[in-house]
């Protein structure tokens, strides 16, 4: 059965993409930390992040440091949190989140999906994809 993560990449269910390649996604979490906290994946389903090949692990990497650039411009933040935990979704994914001070990695004090605002969430989505020109699904705006 596939993941939340692939249902998500495959159309399936919703998300709010702010970047996809042919390798890696990154959206919006349901359930986030703080409004901008973004799950970088990739679109190959492996569970663990230790069994990622390299050069995807790279590639992950890369991607969840251009979006924390971006996180960090678009929420005034300090600093971009990174963290990887996995316990949650069956699905290697970097959380990159706007981070003042530690609270943010503790996931267990993320919003609820059901409490989160819905027009914070687009705005988010909407500032992140200008900061990356991308457009609605996280593809790269073409010149």
């Amino acid at each position: 059965m596939s993941s939340v993560f692939s249902r998500i990449i495959a159309g399936e269910l919703p998300g709010r993409f702010v970047y996809r390649d042919e390798e890696v996604a990154a959206f919006l979490s349901i359930e986030p930390v703080a409004y901008g906290h973004v799950l970088v994946v990739p679109v190959a389903e492996v569970d663990k992040w230790t069994d990622l090949p390299p050069k995807l692990w790279a590639q992950l990497n890369d991607v969840a440091q251009t979006i924390g650039r971006a996180v960090i411009e678009c929420f005034n933040a300090e600093r971009a949190g990174y963290l990887i935990a996995g316990f949650e979704v069956p699905h290697a994914h970097i959380h990159v989140f706007p981070a003042n001070d530690m609270s943010g990695y503790d996931l267990s004090a993320a919003m609820p999906a059901d409490s989160t605002d819905p027009e914070k969430m687009d705005e988010a989505a909407r500032l992140l994809r200008q900061a990356l020109d991308t457009d609605e699904s996280g593809r790269l705006n073409q010149a």
